[in-house]
């Protein structure tokens, strides 16, 4: 049986330590305005929370969409002080411990916008772009007329680094993908070798096209023109 085929209606990206080169749907502030937050909410989520906000509120005005959010490692700094404290016998928040988690995100995010649909967290060991295509594919096919597909991640803090793998850099992506408007994303297998693909690469993917390829799932994928 053929699984339905993607396509991108739209896309909005955060890249702060990339050139947008004049490129509208990107932002490359450091320090994200999380505008789309109240204040008491802005304060909970990290600066790529705060961008996934945004970049949402700019995808989905009418908070109606369902929304997928994809990061390898999440909130690593909070949940790393997490785990210091516990194994000092330090008395632990609640309130920490509901932002370190990778739903916390959208929760703060659907507070805000009264958005009520369907919300996933993903974490998929290096292969979240896979995973949330093959989301997003099948919430389509039960009918949901539009997904909006987040994939952010930012450097684990450094006295983790040499146990992750190395980081290409901050930065966060929203794609809005329907069934049948917009450009065609064509699936094929994946031959060759390389690191799973970081945000940073599937933002250069939209920008400039090309293959982009996923070793540990072992699929491509391709924008039609």
């Amino acid at each position: 049986m053929t699984s339905p085929s993607l396509h991108l209606q739209d896309w909005r990206a955060w890249l702060p330590d990339g050139d947008a080169e004049r490129d509208a749907r990107i932002v490359t502030d450091a320090r994200p305005a999380g505008r789309s937050l109240p204040a008491m909410l802005r304060r909970r989520v990290n600066l790529a929370g705060r961008a996934v906000a945004d970049l949402l509120a700019e995808l989905d005005p009418g908070a109606d969409s369902i929304l997928l959010h994809a990061s390898r490692h999440g909130d690593g700094e909070r949940t790393l002080e997490l785990l210091y404290a516990l194994a000092e016998s330090a008395p632990l928040s609640p309130a920490r411990f509901g932002l370190s988690v990778h739903n916390a995100v959208l929760g703060v995010y659907s507070i805000a916008s009264g958005n009520r649909r369907s919300l996933q967290a993903i974490a998929a060991g290096g292969d979240e772009l896979a995973a949330l295509f093959s989301e997003a594919r099948g919430y389509l096919a039960e009918g949901a007329p539009r997904v909006i597909a987040v994939f952010s991640d930012v450097p684990v803090p450094p006295r983790f680094a040499a146990h992750a793998p190395a980081s290409r850099g901050a930065a966060a992506l929203a794609m809005r993908l329907t069934l049948d408007s917009g450009r065609a994303i064509h699936e094929s297998p994946w031959q060759g070798g390389g690191e799973p693909p970081q945000p940073v690469d599937v933002i250069a993917w939209l920008r400039t096209g090309g293959e982009l390829g996923s070793p540990l799932r072992g699929r491509a994928w391709r924008l039609a023109p």
